[in-house]
């Protein structure tokens, strides 16, 4: 019989001081936090900044160097076996057999999670229903597109309904329309209880997240809601400059006293300032001296990708690279 999770006091996961070590290298460094019960839990980072370690010793898949936490009240360390039986896993590799067809990919992993058998053929239907591909039951699962693989994978990893999903980068390499899809799932899960942990280094989406965490060269260098991460956790301010050509305009900008950084955004550039009302006078002296007239300058509240740039060049300056 499978051991049913327990969330002690509504946390679904919980890690203290959770570290990771190849040899000498550092992947994870003695991180902290907790997840609720029910949350989207963002994990943010660019590449190679430990998110998918962290993932792993969290699915039971790697065992931490030192360190401490609980999934669904599973130790991770002591209880792997009973972890991967009692959570669902997403990774962005999707983790199908391609010469396997749709439905049997989903009969395979009804198996591989214990489904009891006199319940496996109405929890496939269910399953094949939420992820819209009733169309290609018997197609082979090679000749999907991206969009389908993604919802075939994301339904054999909650087959066995589990009260918490982990989803290691789920949507790179989709289009946003499939993204935008797919999260709606996301969400619907979470509203029914499920507790959502998901890596990501795609900022617009990392939006659709309660709380969420950065997590940079190993290190967890923010944590809050996405209104806290924008007000609270980025100490500089943005301002949003309208000019035509603006891709002409960044490194001259970028020379104005004050300006830490700046970014194209679509047609309009970011500019990371320490003061929004030096800076704006600095800007507008710029352009008055180029003879610039067609332009705008407003401070606005910053996007969660100001945050995260702002917040690893922060992390850098105090850490400078030995």
């Amino acid at each position: 019989m499978t051991q049913e999770p327990t969330l002690k006091d509504g946390i679904a996961v919980s890690v203290t001081d959770l570290e990771k070590k190849f040899g000498d290298f550092t992947a994870v460094n003695k991180i902290s936090f907790e997840v609720n019960r029910g949350e989207i839990f963002g994990f943010l980072g660019p590449n190679g900044a430990g998110k998918s370690t962290t993932i792993r010793m969290l699915c039971g898949i790697l065992t931490p160097t030192s360190g401490s936490g609980t999934v669904g009240g599973f130790d991770i360390t002591k209880d792997q076996e009973l972890i991967k039986k009692n959570i669902g896993y997403m990774s962005q590799k999707f983790s199908l057999y391609d010469d396997l067809t749709v439905e049997e990919n989903v009969d395979f992993y009804s198996g591989i999670y214990s489904v009891p058998r006199h319940e496996r053929k109405a929890r496939e239907e269910e399953i094949i229903r939420m992820a819209g591909i009733e169309g290609f039951r018997g197609s082979l699962t090679k000749t999907l597109s991206g969009g389908w693989k993604q919802r075939l994978a994301l339904g054999c990893a909650i087959i066995h309904r589990p009260k918490i999903i982990f989803l290691d980068e789920p949507t790179s390499g989709v289009d946003p329309i499939t993204r935008a899809n797919f999260w709606s799932i996301i969400r619907e899960m979470a509203s029914k209880g499920v507790t959502v942990f998901v890596t990501t280094h795609y900022m617009d989406e990392a939006e659709n997240c309660n709380r969420m965490t950065l997590i940079y060269k190993g290190t967890m260098i923010a944590v809050g809601t996405p209104r806290e991460m924008k007000t609270t956790v980025m100490k500089d301010e943005v301002l949003e400059i309208t000019i035509p050509s603006c891709e002409d305009w960044l490194d001259r900008i970028a020379s104005v006293k004050g300006v830490r950084d700046v970014a194209l955004f679509s047609t309009r550039i970011h500019a990371v300032v320490e003061d929004s009302s030096a800076a704006t006078a600095g800007l507008k002296a710029l352009f008055a001296g180029e003879g610039a007239a067609n332009y705008d300058v407003r401070k606005i509240v910053p996007s969660l990708e100001d945050v995260f740039v702002s917040s690893i060049e922060a992390y850098d300056k105090e850490h400078p690279a030995k």
